[in-house]
This record gives structure tokens, C-alpha cells and sequence, in this order.
């Protein structure tokens, strides 16, 4: 659909808050306004509540503002209001008062409300972080997808794999993949409040050509089963593979504040512009390689020994498993270290199982996301779901992941339902797969009666399954449209919108 004009609704929420003369300041985060009154009594909460386009308002005392809620479409009706109102009554002090003047919460009583805290702050982030790039992943994944049709022998076969063309198409389709640190760098720097331009260039100098060769040096040390194919400063480190990754980069968005807020009051301001990105840079940059390589290369050699002794013990039980959990990976862009287990799979074998597996996590996302774009009302979630779902079937499902499930948490996990019930009856039917293109795009890479006759029927079997069972759950059980008020806010069997307010606080 067209972006929608929203000056209308803008022109009333504008006069039913007390007019333009009552309004302060606004901001928005993900769904509502945040209006900052000279008097909140003026306003005309009723009024506003009744608005089509309007999900909820009220004035919250602890912060001094008066929210209204919008949905997905905040951005364009705040606009609007800046449009009306002026550019006086927005600014970057209001966004820096509304999170200061937050009221620090009394903590988690248990070890587990704990973690359970510091999780759902990690998820916050990781969403919050890959939102804004979202529509770049759906519009690669599903050029990718479209490449993959036009390429592959089996289905039209126009385009030759080794032609210039198809190099062409696909670095435009995978561009934003490959340089998911720099754009990730960006938007998380935004969110946590570093300098954005500081950690786009970390996210560069991670994907940077030569950084990447270290991966493929040869005749290496090893240290407890960790490569140490490099050295900084005679300390022999580990670098792996950084592209398609976000967490390192997440990462030291995280750290580039407390960084660069020390160098900003402790350097003089005659060289603070050049010295204090420049350290920044160096000392993030550093801590990055010395502390997140090893840690990925460490947490990914884990999981792949695992995933391997699972394989090995019953494939079965290992679909299950696999199928229900393997998204998990994703989110943390472990994903990609389990790669090498698929290619020496196929290198000896012709075939991989895990590959297989991990085929249904994908379909099982994309059911998920499609669920939520038949089920919702809301017409800018209803397009970047079903574009997300196209984009997961295609292969790539990051779009679905970050841009839909995990932000409404229940929809993520009822996917991986179905992930696990197709990756159970791959396992019990022995299903194998013979290349590497995977979800419902890949599906000639399981048409081979090499090993199994009917093979390609049991991949469309467990593909049926998955699709249904990740439909139904989250059509059913895993969302409803007031979750776009309360984004992973928990749910009270009344007044749903107080608890909403309460936990974006």
C-alpha cells in the first residue's frame, strides 16, 4: 500500500491535546507519540482514544508525558505533527530527557528475573538494532530467490551461474548481508547512543578484505581447539569470519559510549573531532578482536561438536531438536559457524542431513511471519510480513526473524513448533539433501533418488507439515494486533495498555 496521509489524524491529536500552544515538545519511539504538555489536563484523552488511527492514550506521570498510541505507523503520523506543530517542537533534547528522566526500576528480585531481564534487554536491542535495516534483507533475500529461480537448471535455467550477470545480481541481493556489521553498527550506535559513524567504520574494518582473509591462513597455532590465525601486538588472537554477523558489532556499540564519553570530557576540545573517533576506533576496535573472536570461535566450535554428536546419536531426535532450536543461532549470527559442518557433510558424502534439518527452521519462520500477515489489520505490519515471509521462503530469513517473530516474541517460538515437527518427520523418513540452497526455493536440492526414491515427496511432506503447524500456531496462539502496543510487554488479562506503558518505561 501507499503511504497514507495522516495529517488529518495529526491536525487532531494536535487540537484534542490542547492545541499547538499546550505542546511543549514531541518525540516517538516504536508506537507511540510522546507529547511533552504545558498542562496535561487540557488534554482530551477520551476524545483522542476514539480516533481511527488511535490505539490508546494516557498521561504518564513518571516521565512528564502524555503518549499516545499509534502502531507501526508513528513515524508517519509524527511527521505529520512536526509538520504542523514546527521543527521547534522536536529535538534530540527531548529524546535525551524522555530516557534520563526514566525511573530507574527496583531491580530483579531473583538470580532468574535476572537473566530473564538481561535477556529480554538483549533481545531489545538485537530487534531495535536490525528494524531499520529490515527492508534491506527482505529486498535481498527475495532478489536472491528470484536469481536462484532464473539460474537453477531444474527450474528456468536463463541465467549461467558463472556468468557476469549472476555475479552482478547476486552481490546486489547479498550486498546487505555481507555488510550487515556496517549497517548494523549504524543503527545500533543510534539505539544505545554512541557516535553511529564510529561504529559503522568498526562494523567496516570487521568485513574489510584483508581482515577476512585471516580466516583461510594456513599452517596455524591452535590453543584449545581455537585457531590463532593472527597476531596484534605479539598477542597470537583468533579472528573468525565477521560478515553476516551483528553481535561483535552490537557489541561494541555498546562499549563505544562509555568509551567515547570519557575521551569527549578528558581531551581537549581543540583535537577532540580527530583524537576522540580515532581512539575510539582503536581501543573498541581492539577489545572487539581480542574478546568477541575467541568467543565466537569457542561458543561456535561447541555447538558444532554438539550438533555432530546429536547427528550421530539419532537423526530422528536430532530433527527434533535441530528443527525446534536452530533459529536460536540465528539471532546471534552463530549460524554461519555451522556452516563448514554442511560443506564437509556434502564434500564427503554428496548429501548433508543437517542441512536438511536446518532447511525447515527456515520454512518454519516464513509460515510464522505469513500467520501474522493473514491474521493482522494493521496494514504496514500486514506488508513487511508477507514480504518477510517471500523472503524467508526464498532462503534468507532474517527479515522474518528480527523483523517480525522474535519482536513479537510468541510468534518466533510457535514457529519453531513447526520447525520441529518437519524437522522430526525429515528424521524418521531419512530425508537427505544434496546441495546448499535451502527453504522452499531450494527444494531441487532434494530431488535425487541416489540414496531414496522418494526423497523429493518426503521434503514436500515435512514442508506441508511445517507450514501448517507454524501457520496454525501463530495464527492461533502466537499473536494478536494489541501486541503491537505492548511490544514483548507482558500481557495482563486486563488493562493491557497500563502494563504496555509500564514496561516501555
Amino acid at each position: 500500500m501507499a503511504k497514507q496521509n495522516y495529517d488529518a489524524l495529526a491536525s487532531k491529536i494536535i487540537e484534542l491535546g490542547g492545541g499547538p500552544e499546550n505542546i511543549e515538545k514531541v518525540i516517538h519511539c516504536i508506537t507511540r507519540l510522546r507529547f511533552y504538555l504545558h498542562d496535561e489536563k487540557k488534554a482530551n484523552t477520551e476524545a483522542i482514544q476514539a480516533l481511527d488511527g488511535v490505539a490508546g492514550a494516557v498521561y504518564n506521570s513518571g516521565l512528564g508525558q502524555y503518549q499516545v498510541v499509534i502502531g507501526p505507523a508513528v513515524a508517519d503520523v509524527y511527521d505529520c505533527v512536526i509538520k504542523q506543530l514546527g521543527t521547534d517542537a522536536a529535538g534530540d533534547d527531548a529524546q535525551e530527557a524522555a530516557t534520563s528522566a526514566a525511573p530507574k526500576s527496583e531491580g530483579p528480585t531473583s538470580f532468574l528475573d535476572l537473566i530473564k531481564k538481561g535477556f529480554q534487554t538483549l533481545i531489545g536491542t538485537i530487534t531495535g538494532s536490525m528494524i531499520p535495516v529490515i527492508g534491506l534483507l527482505a529486498a535481498g533475500g527475495m532478489l536472491n530467490g528470484f536469481l536462484a529461480i532464473l539460474s537453477e537448471p531444474s527450474l528456468l535455467g536463463w541465467i549461467s551461474a558463472k556468468s557476469d550477470t549472476y555475479v552482478i545480481i547476486q552481490s546486489m541481493a547479498m550486498a546487505p548481508f555481507y555488510f550487515l556489521p556496517i549497517l548494523v553498527g549504524f543503527t545500533a550506535a543510534k539505539q544505545l547512543r554512541s557516535d553511529p559513524l564510529v561504529v559503522a567504520a568498526i562494523g567496516a574494518f570487521l568485513v574489510k578484505p584483508e581482515m577476512a582473509a585471516f580466516v583461510n591462513v594456513k599452517h596455524v597455532e591452535h590453543f584449545m581447539g581455537i585457531s590463532l590465525n593472527a597476531n596484534f601486538f605479539g598477542l597470537p588472537i583468533s579472528i573468525p569470519s565477521y560478515a553476516y554477523s551483528i553481535f561483535p558489532v552490537i557489541f561494541a556499540a555498546w562499549l563505544a559510549r562509555p568509551v567515547g564519553n570519557w575521551l569527549k570530557d578528558h581531551l581537549p576540545a581543540s583535537i577532540r573531532s580527530i583524537f576522540q573517533p580515532l581512539f575510539t576506533i582503536f581501543i573498541v576496535g581492539s577489545v572487539v578482536l581480542v574478546v568477541m573472536g575467541p568467543a565466537i570461535i569457542a561458543i561456535s566450535a561447541a555447538i558444532s561438536f554438539l550438533i555432530n554428536q546429536l547427528l550421530q546419536f539419532n537423526y530422528a531426535i536430532s530433527g527434533l531438536l535441530i528443527g525446534g532450536l536452530y533459529q536460536v543461532l540465528v539471532i546471534f549470527g552463530l549460524h554461519w559457524m555451522v556452516v563448514p559442518l554442511v560443506a564437509q557433510e556434502i564434500a564427503q558424502h554428496g548429501q548433508s542431513n543437517l542441512n536438511a534439518l536446518i532447511n525447515f527452521t527456515m520454512i518454519a519462520q516464513g509460515a510464522g511471519a505469513l500467520a501474522v500477515a493473514f491474521k493482522t489489520k494493521v496494514a504496514s505490519l500486514k506488508g513487511l510480513a508477507g514480504s518477510s515471509a517471500l523472503s524467508a521462503f526464498a532462503g534468507i530469513t532474517e527479515p522474518a526473524v528480527y523483523g517480525i517473530n522474535l519482536k513479537y516474541g510468541r510468534v518466533f517460538w510457535m514457529s519453531n513448533v513447526g520447525g520441529a515437527v518437519g524437522g522430526l518427520i525429515a528424521g524418521m523418513l531419512n530425508l537427505h539433501m544434496y546441495g546448499f540452497t535451502g527453504s522452499l526455493i531450494g527444494f531441487p536440492s532434494f530431488a535425487s533418488a541416489k540414496d531414496n526414491p522418494n526423497n523429493l515427496w518426503i521434503f514436500c511432506l515435512a514442508a506441508v507439515a511445517t507450514i501448517i503447524v507454524s501457520f496454525a500456531m501463530v495464527y492461533f496462539f502466537g499473536f494478536k494486533d494489541s501486541d503491537t502496543q505492548s511490544v514483548k510487554a507482558p500481557v495482563a488479562k486486563k488493562n493491557v495498555f497500563k502494563e504496555a506503558v509500564a514496561e516501555e518505561k
